[in-house]
């Protein structure tokens, strides 16, 4: 709990480009720096990750202490824009992955936090994008706040819907936050021949390879772990240029005393939820 973060600087060194009272973006990606994730610029999948609020205590807490490299000054940034942008970087770096161009034909599989920050960010680098999901819900949102081109719904129907949209062709990129090992393994069948498929999702389980459509097409399979510094200022930017519509994305906010009650009851209670800010003070 408490990886999406943002902080107000209370203590730092005196040699610290901080200063107690600034606003900052914390990345919760604590990396070693020395391994050979880290020496070839992938700190994102460094091989001692430590997650905070994962691997490590996150930012429930009145204080926290984090590496000063994992502190982004927050500039024009409120500080609950700040909190938002570590789970927009996600969606940022997936789309980086992908080599997605202006024009390319994608799929996000996934209306959720994850798939909605995929979603505008394919939207901001030009995609011509679909989404799908099996909650009608989520994907009328999903078209208000990012205005993806056409609704797929998720089902037995995928491979009809699939083809329809693109002429029998399937997608140049797919992209699939899910977290949901059928849909993943679906999503094989969704991706066009010379295109690419994004697993920015994870799940436990071992994801079985239809090897005869895999090699058929020559597509390219690539994971999409966390997210780097640059993804974080492209997010950061994207948001102060009112591009990210986080004012609709913030849906429910709390305090960390009501958070004992509300955080039980908005996991089951998910009518109009996409992110709650806990605000710690």
């Amino acid at each position: 709990m408490g990886h999406e973060l943002s902080a107000e600087v209370i203590e730092a060194p005196e040699e610290s480009p901080f200063e107690p009272g600034q606003i900052v973006v914390v990345n919760p990606y604590i990396s070693c720096g020395t391994c050979i994730a880290c020496r070839n610029s992938k700190p994102n999948c460094c091989v001692r990750i430590a997650v905070l609020g994962v691997h490590r205590d996150g930012g429930m807490c009145e204080r926290i202490s984090v590496p000063e490299i994992n502190l982004y000054p927050a500039g024009d940034l409120s500080i609950d824009e700040a909190a938002s942008i570590e789970f927009m970087a996600i969606g940022a770096h997936s789309v980086a992955r992908s080599g997605l161009r202006p024009g390319t034909r994608t799929l996000v599989i996934g209306a959720g936090p994850i798939g909605l920050g995929v979603l505008i960010f394919a939207k901001i680098a030009g995609g011509d994008v679909s989404i799908m999901d099996r909650d009608p819900a989520r994907l009328s949102f999903a078209t208000s706040v990012a205005g993806a081109k056409s609704i797929l719904a998720g089902g037995d129907d995928d491979a009809a819907s699939v083809a329809e949209a693109t002429g029998g062709e399937g997608f140049d990129v797919v992209i699939d936050a899910t977290g949901n090992r059928a849909s993943m393994e679906s999503a094989f069948g969704r991706v066009a021949h010379g295109g690419t498929l994004v697993f920015v999702s994870i799940v436990s389980d071992a994801i079985s390879l239809p090897d005869p459509v895999f090699h058929k097409a020559e597509m390219t399979l690539i994971a999409s772990r966390n997210a780097l510094r640059s993804d974080f200022q492209r997010v950061t930017a994207a948001v102060v240029s009112g591009t990210v519509p986080l004012d609709r994305l913030l849906t429910h906010r709390t305090t960390l005393e009501g958070a004992i009650d509300d955080l039980p009851r908005w996991a089951t209670q998910k009518q109009g939820l996409v992110k709650a800010l806990i605000n710690v003070s």
